[in-house]
């Protein structure tokens, strides 16, 4: 009985704690979530929109992530074979580390200095995140050459379908 109590439990955390697909699959941002701030490594801030205006002309991935986050280090060593198999595009790396000196200990620790890294000093809730429906982490988007949105949702960075994304937009 108490095997079965304990399965029991497990499998209502495990789904209320799991990620779960948006309903709606967006291709474009509000502007309210372009005006998002976020800091650079130096502290500097700098907003969605500007970031995605460095990055016009070039595909890019987006990754969200934070140092604490068991599962996003789990998939370090898959976005990193994920990087390196697509040298022609661009990787921007957006914490959810709750403090900038957790960030800062993040990028040292899990060697990400070298990569193009952004902190949300507002922390997890704020216009860009609830508006691409961010309830987990680690999360991927894949965003076209003209700032649209190519792929919404993936959850690892082995989703075959980031890859066949990026391959379809090079063509």
């Amino acid at each position: 009985m108490r095997k079965l109590i304990l399965l029991f439990m497990i499998g209502i955390f495990g789904i209320s704690y799991s990620q779960k697909a948006p309903s709606v699959l967006k291709t474009g941002f509000s502007k309210e979530a372009l005006q998002q701030k976020l800091e650079d490594e130096e502290g500097k801030a700098i907003t969605i929109q500007q970031i995605l205006d460095q990055h016009k002309g070039k595909v890019l991935v987006i990754d969200f992530w934070a140092g604490w986050c068991r599962d996003c280090l789990n998939a370090l060593p898959k976005a990193k074979e994920l990087e390196e198999h697509n040298k022609n595009i661009d990787f921007v790396f957006l914490s959810l580390d709750r403090s900038k000196e957790g960030f800062e200990k993040s990028l040292e620790r899990f060697d990400m200095k070298h990569k193009e890294n952004y902190w949300f000093s507002t922390g997890w809730k704020n216009d860009f995140n609830n508006y691409v429906d961010l309830n987990w982490i680690p999360r991927y988007m894949v965003i076209d050459q003209k700032s649209s949105i190519a792929k919404y949702y993936a959850i690892s960075p082995d989703d075959p379908e980031i890859q066949q994304t990026i391959d379809r937009l090079l063509k």
